[in-house]
């Protein structure tokens, strides 16, 4: 096991990474920009090294910094967390020809699965269910029409480097595929530095379902089910639940041993996530993410998991010591995403946060790094914390977070909790009937 780790990332999910480090008896060091000398994971690391100025681009994606960090304290390991440099193969690679241990994939996986082509192609190959498509990257208006005529509109245009919703556009005919394809190319190229991009059949009205994998590298791996993502807005998810509302136990254990498998025969190490649209009863792969997900606490509620913990012990040579047999889903987990923006609006609110009270009580957990007095930076994303609310059964889930949003406090910026507080009276929501265009349709009648 590790005595030294260094968390290369800010704000809840830092802290998140420290809460583990912690519980194994590992030491941390905190990197941070100077907009984040006050913060939290900051304060309660045991190190910490000012790696830049507020940018990201000179900070916490500072990869030399970062580095540097490490061998000054003499970290052992790096945890990437989530989003900057959590799924940058030349970042695992760098760390690793440095002798630290990256908690995470080894960069020939994230490299594959961060390529939309070649993770599709992966997947087809591991016997992961796929949506009909490209074989691979199309060059031209003319290929694209072919494809499209050949597995029927509506198709959408995919950036091969993509994510997030860029690099996307629907076409329902060959008169619209020339704009969506050149339109998405030229998205992808100003977004990711390249311009592939691939076709996909174009699915109307499905749900957003993705599988939670462990997995040791050493040819072992379990799933701990599945999260409904499917109440997003712009391609960004706001509410996820486990299990799916729409999920039986048949159908979960069935997708869930694919992925395992699959895992197992690419002998892939670390956390990972495979996200499908679901829809008419069938599974069609999208992509993989190598890396912890913003609600993997839904899953740890349900479950009786800590995934991150799980994560650092495999990272450092351990075999996975869970068995398949034992991951029995017990309830049902809800998370909403408080960001700092303003609930209509959706325009972000950095600044002061003036008063702050977060919500308990049994099966009630808020994982958040603000605290009274502190100044939220413009320079990051808007997330301020994650509220997780555990339950015997999705409508006393539901009840349970209605109550714990009402005790939140969070005062002094605009933030996102009065969204759920209608959503959770709408009867769709209420029933666990919605897909993933619902909520901005929603949002558009409210």
């Amino acid at each position: 096991m590790f005595n030294k780790v260094l968390i290369a990332n800010r704000g809840e999910i830092a802290l998140r990474i420290h809460r583990a480090c912690r519980e194994l008896g590992i030491k941390t060091v905190a990197v941070h920009s100077t907009a984040d000398a006050d913060a939290m994971h900051v304060r309660l690391a045991n190190e910490s090294v000012c790696i830049g100025p507020p940018p990201a681009t000179q900070s916490y994606l500072n990869v030399p910094a970062i580095i540097t960090a490490c061998e000054l304290t003499g970290a052992e390991a790096v945890h990437p967390g989530y989003g900057f440099l959590s799924e940058n193969a030349n970042f695992a690679q760098i760390v690793e020809e440095h002798k630290i241990a990256f908690i995470g994939p080894t960069a020939d996986h994230i490299r594959i699965m961060g390529d939309k082509i070649a993770a599709k192609e992966s997947m087809i190959r591991l016997g992961v269910p796929c949506v009909p498509g490209s074989d691979g990257a199309v060059e031209s208006v003319e290929e694209a029409k072919r494809i499209g005529e050949e597995i029927g509109y509506p198709v959408i245009v995919k950036a091969a480097a993509g994510g997030g919703g860029r690099g996307m556009k629907v076409a329902s005919s060959d008169e619209e595929m020339e704009t969506a394809f050149r339109t998405a190319r030229s998205e992808s190229k100003a977004a990711f530095g390249d311009d592939a991009v691939y076709i996909e059949k174009y699915l109307s009205l499905p749900r957003h379902i993705e599988v939670q994998i462990l997995a040791d590298g050493q040819g072992n791996a379990v799933h701990l089910g599945e999260r409904d993502c499917s109440l997003q807005r712009r391609h960004q998810k706001v509410l996820e639940e486990a299990p799916s509302p729409v999920i039986d136990q048949k159908t979960r254990s069935e997708i869930g041993e694919i992925c395992a498998q699959a895992m197992r025969d690419l002998k892939y190490r670390g956390v990972g996530t495979i996200e499908f649209l679901y829809e008419n009863g069938e599974f069609f792969f999208i992509e993989m993410n190598t890396r912890l997900q913003v609600e993997h606490p839904v899953t740890e509620a349900v479950y009786g998991v800590d995934l991150v913990l799980e994560q650092i012990k495999v990272a450092s040579g351990k075999k996975l010591d869970l068995k398949q047999e034992d991951m029995i889903p017990r309830g049902h987990a809800i998370e909403c995403r408080i960001n700092a923006e303003n609930a209509k609006t959706f325009i972000p609110s950095p600044g002061k946060v003036t008063g702050y009270h977060a919500p308990g009580g049994l099966g009630v957990r808020m994982d958040s790094a603000i605290y009274q007095g502190y100044s939220i930076p413009p320079h990051y994303d808007s997330l301020i914390g994650k509220l997780i609310v555990h339950a015997e059964n999705r409508r006393k889930c539901i009840r349970r977070l209605e109550r714990a949003l009402s005790e939140l406090v969070v005062d002094g910026v605009d933030n996102t909790a009065p969204l759920f507080n209608k959503l959770l009276k709408d009867p769709d929501v209420l029933n666990g009937d919605y897909h993933i265009h619902w909520l901005e349709r929603w949002l558009a009648r409210n």
